[in-house]
Protein backbone atom coordinates (compact mmCIF):
# COMPACT_ATOMS: atom_id res chain seq x y z
CA UNK A 1 0.00 0.00 0.00
CA UNK A 2 1.11 3.30 -0.86
CA UNK A 3 3.00 5.59 1.65
CA UNK A 4 2.35 8.85 2.67
CA UNK A 5 4.20 11.80 4.29
CA UNK A 6 2.23 15.32 5.22
CA UNK A 7 4.02 16.67 1.88
CA UNK A 8 3.18 14.23 -0.29
CA UNK A 9 -0.45 14.36 1.30
CA UNK A 10 -0.84 17.63 0.96
CA UNK A 11 -0.86 17.46 -2.88
CA UNK A 12 -4.32 15.60 -2.68
CA UNK A 13 -6.32 18.23 -1.65
CA UNK A 14 -9.26 17.77 -3.58
CA UNK A 15 -8.34 21.47 -6.05
CA UNK A 16 -7.58 21.73 -9.75
CA UNK A 17 -8.46 18.76 -10.21
CA UNK A 18 -6.69 16.17 -7.44
CA UNK A 19 -8.39 13.44 -5.97
CA UNK A 20 -9.15 14.46 -2.18
CA UNK A 21 -7.19 12.55 0.57
CA UNK A 22 -7.21 12.48 4.50
CA UNK A 23 -5.68 10.69 6.86
CA UNK A 24 -6.63 9.95 10.32
CA UNK A 25 -4.48 7.17 12.58
CA UNK A 26 -1.90 6.42 9.96
CA UNK A 27 -4.20 5.38 6.97
CA UNK A 28 -5.51 7.61 4.21
CA UNK A 29 -8.45 7.62 2.74
CA UNK A 30 -9.86 8.64 -1.03
CA UNK A 31 -12.94 10.75 0.08
CA UNK A 32 -13.49 12.54 -3.57
CA UNK A 33 -16.31 10.84 -4.18
CA UNK A 34 -18.48 12.50 -0.89
CA UNK A 35 -20.25 16.11 -1.60
CA UNK A 36 -19.23 16.53 1.91
CA UNK A 37 -15.80 17.18 0.29
CA UNK A 38 -16.66 19.95 -2.63
CA UNK A 39 -13.38 21.11 -3.46
CA UNK A 40 -11.54 19.52 -1.04
CA UNK A 41 -13.19 21.51 1.72
CA UNK A 42 -15.66 20.31 4.39
CA UNK A 43 -17.87 22.21 6.64
CA UNK A 44 -15.93 25.10 5.37
CA UNK A 45 -13.49 24.15 8.10
CA UNK A 46 -11.40 20.92 7.45
CA UNK A 47 -9.36 20.90 4.87
CA UNK A 48 -8.42 17.97 2.63
CA UNK A 49 -5.04 17.13 1.50
CA UNK A 50 -3.94 17.03 5.75
CA UNK A 51 -3.80 14.37 8.85
CA UNK A 52 -7.31 15.29 10.43
CA UNK A 53 -6.51 12.90 13.25
CA UNK A 54 -7.49 15.01 16.03
CA UNK A 55 -10.34 16.65 13.83
CA UNK A 56 -11.87 13.90 13.86
CA UNK A 57 -11.47 12.38 17.42
CA UNK A 58 -12.99 15.85 18.28
CA UNK A 59 -15.75 15.72 15.81
CA UNK A 60 -19.69 14.98 16.67
CA UNK A 61 -19.55 12.02 14.27
CA UNK A 62 -17.27 8.79 15.11
CA UNK A 63 -14.77 7.69 12.75
CA UNK A 64 -16.50 4.55 11.32
CA UNK A 65 -17.91 7.69 8.70
CA UNK A 66 -14.33 6.87 6.96
CA UNK A 67 -15.54 2.99 6.62
CA UNK A 68 -17.25 4.31 3.93
CA UNK A 69 -14.57 5.24 1.57
CA UNK A 70 -11.26 3.28 0.43
CA UNK A 71 -8.34 3.35 1.96
CA UNK A 72 -5.48 4.31 -0.28
CA UNK A 73 -2.33 4.28 2.02
CA UNK A 74 -0.75 5.03 5.04
CA UNK A 75 0.42 7.84 6.65
CA UNK A 76 4.00 8.04 7.78
CA UNK A 77 4.20 9.70 11.12
CA UNK A 78 6.28 12.10 12.70
CA UNK A 79 6.32 12.40 16.47
CA UNK A 80 8.46 15.40 16.89
CA UNK A 81 6.04 17.93 17.93
CA UNK A 82 4.24 14.89 20.50
CA UNK A 83 7.46 14.63 21.78
CA UNK A 84 7.73 18.50 22.60
CA UNK A 85 4.96 18.17 25.03
CA UNK A 86 5.41 17.17 28.61
CA UNK A 87 4.08 13.96 29.05
CA UNK A 88 1.25 14.83 31.76
CA UNK A 89 -0.32 16.92 28.79
CA UNK A 90 0.19 14.45 25.92
CA UNK A 91 -1.53 11.96 28.45
CA UNK A 92 -4.57 14.40 28.75
CA UNK A 93 -4.82 15.21 25.08
CA UNK A 94 -5.00 11.17 24.83
CA UNK A 95 -7.87 11.54 26.94
CA UNK A 96 -9.84 14.10 25.95
CA UNK A 97 -8.69 15.32 22.31
CA UNK A 98 -11.37 18.23 22.53
CA UNK A 99 -8.71 19.83 24.57
CA UNK A 100 -6.55 20.39 21.33
CA UNK A 101 -8.76 22.73 20.05
CA UNK A 102 -12.18 23.30 21.62
CA UNK A 103 -11.67 25.65 24.81
CA UNK A 104 -9.93 28.69 23.27
CA UNK A 105 -13.03 28.63 20.71
CA UNK A 106 -15.01 28.33 23.57
CA UNK A 107 -13.64 30.99 25.33
CA UNK A 108 -13.29 33.79 23.62
CA UNK A 109 -16.80 34.64 22.82
CA UNK A 110 -16.75 36.06 26.66
CA UNK A 111 -13.60 38.96 26.39
CA UNK A 112 -15.26 39.54 22.60
CA UNK A 113 -18.80 40.37 24.22
CA UNK A 114 -17.47 41.94 27.31
CA UNK A 115 -15.20 44.05 25.32
CA UNK A 116 -18.04 45.26 22.63
CA UNK A 117 -20.48 46.04 24.87
CA UNK A 118 -18.76 49.24 27.61
CA UNK A 119 -18.63 51.16 24.30
CA UNK A 120 -22.35 50.38 23.99
CA UNK A 121 -23.49 51.10 27.39
CA UNK A 122 -21.65 53.85 27.95
CA UNK A 123 -23.17 56.12 24.69
CA UNK A 124 -26.49 55.35 26.20
CA UNK A 125 -25.40 56.48 29.39
CA UNK A 126 -24.72 59.47 27.51
CA UNK A 127 -27.98 59.90 25.59
CA UNK A 128 -30.24 58.60 28.47
CA UNK A 129 -28.23 60.39 31.37
CA UNK A 130 -29.20 56.79 33.42
CA UNK A 131 -26.41 56.02 36.00
CA UNK A 132 -27.05 52.02 35.71
CA UNK A 133 -26.22 52.20 32.12
CA UNK A 134 -22.41 53.77 32.99
CA UNK A 135 -21.87 51.67 35.89
CA UNK A 136 -23.16 48.45 33.59
CA UNK A 137 -20.06 49.62 31.24
CA UNK A 138 -17.87 49.47 34.09
CA UNK A 139 -18.50 46.39 34.97
CA UNK A 140 -18.45 44.80 31.57
CA UNK A 141 -15.15 46.49 30.88
CA UNK A 142 -13.40 44.47 33.64
CA UNK A 143 -15.53 41.22 32.89
CA UNK A 144 -13.98 41.85 29.39
CA UNK A 145 -10.13 42.20 31.08
CA UNK A 146 -11.10 39.26 33.56
CA UNK A 147 -11.93 37.06 30.65
CA UNK A 148 -8.85 37.68 28.55
CA UNK A 149 -6.81 36.09 30.62
CA UNK A 150 -8.08 32.48 30.39
CA UNK A 151 -8.69 33.52 26.16
CA UNK A 152 -5.44 34.50 26.00
CA UNK A 153 -3.50 31.70 27.61
CA UNK A 154 -5.46 29.02 26.19
CA UNK A 155 -5.16 30.28 22.54
CA UNK A 156 -1.30 30.11 23.21
CA UNK A 157 -1.95 26.11 24.57
CA UNK A 158 -3.91 25.44 21.20
CA UNK A 159 -0.99 27.38 18.88
CA UNK A 160 2.19 25.16 21.06
CA UNK A 161 -0.28 21.58 20.32
CA UNK A 162 -1.44 22.10 16.91
CA UNK A 163 1.11 24.33 15.36
CA UNK A 164 4.48 23.86 17.70
CA UNK A 165 4.58 27.55 17.80
CA UNK A 166 4.97 27.88 14.45
CA UNK A 167 4.98 31.83 13.52
CA UNK A 168 2.02 32.09 11.36
CA UNK A 169 0.57 35.36 10.52
CA UNK A 170 -3.07 35.03 11.42
CA UNK A 171 -1.44 33.47 15.32
CA UNK A 172 0.98 36.87 15.15
CA UNK A 173 -1.28 39.49 14.52
CA UNK A 174 -3.41 37.69 17.24
CA UNK A 175 -0.86 37.67 19.52
CA UNK A 176 -0.01 42.23 18.89
CA UNK A 177 -3.51 43.20 18.76
CA UNK A 178 -4.57 40.83 21.93
CA UNK A 179 -1.71 42.90 23.92
CA UNK A 180 -3.01 45.99 22.68
CA UNK A 181 -6.42 45.05 23.62
CA UNK A 182 -5.64 44.32 27.32
CA UNK A 183 -3.16 47.52 27.50
CA UNK A 184 -6.35 49.51 26.25
CA UNK A 185 -9.09 47.74 28.46
CA UNK A 186 -6.50 48.16 31.56
CA UNK A 187 -5.90 51.96 30.84
CA UNK A 188 -9.50 52.94 30.23
CA UNK A 189 -10.55 50.65 33.51
CA UNK A 190 -7.45 52.11 35.51
CA UNK A 191 -8.91 55.50 34.14
CA UNK A 192 -12.47 55.66 35.33
CA UNK A 193 -11.42 54.15 38.66
CA UNK A 194 -8.67 56.50 39.71
CA UNK A 195 -10.02 59.99 37.99
CA UNK A 196 -13.67 59.24 37.55
CA UNK A 197 -14.46 63.11 37.35
CA UNK A 198 -11.58 63.42 34.60
CA UNK A 199 -12.61 60.40 32.29
CA UNK A 200 -15.11 61.79 30.04
CA UNK A 201 -14.03 61.54 25.97
CA UNK A 202 -10.50 60.23 26.83
CA UNK A 203 -12.45 57.11 28.51
CA UNK A 204 -15.16 56.89 25.71
CA UNK A 205 -12.84 57.31 23.15
CA UNK A 206 -10.84 54.22 24.57
CA UNK A 207 -14.22 52.18 24.78
CA UNK A 208 -14.40 53.11 21.42
CA UNK A 209 -11.31 52.29 19.79
CA UNK A 210 -11.74 48.47 21.54
CA UNK A 211 -14.35 46.96 18.74
CA UNK A 212 -11.98 47.48 15.91
CA UNK A 213 -9.53 46.16 18.01
CA UNK A 214 -11.24 42.93 19.18
CA UNK A 215 -12.80 42.63 16.19
CA UNK A 216 -9.58 42.05 13.92
CA UNK A 217 -8.51 39.58 16.68
CA UNK A 218 -11.62 37.89 16.03
CA UNK A 219 -11.50 37.98 12.31
CA UNK A 220 -8.28 36.28 12.16
CA UNK A 221 -9.18 33.63 15.23
CA UNK A 222 -12.41 32.69 12.73
CA UNK A 223 -9.91 32.22 10.08
CA UNK A 224 -7.55 29.79 11.69
CA UNK A 225 -11.48 28.04 12.29
CA UNK A 226 -13.25 28.53 9.39
CA UNK A 227 -10.88 29.02 5.92
CA UNK A 228 -12.11 30.75 3.85
CA UNK A 229 -12.63 29.43 0.54
CA UNK A 230 -10.26 30.16 -2.23
CA UNK A 231 -11.62 30.60 -5.27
Amino acid sequence: MKEFDLESLAQFNGKEGHPCYIAHKGKVFDVSSSKLWNNGLHMKRHAAGHDLTIDIEAAPHGPEKLDLYAQVGVLKISTEAEENLPKALEALLERFPFLRRHPHPMLVHFPIAFTISPAIFYLLYLITDVNAFETTALYCLGAGILFSVPAILTGFLAWWINYQLRPMRPVLIKIVFSVLLVTISLAAFLLRIILPDMAGIVYLILLLVLIPVVSVIGWYGASLTFPLERK
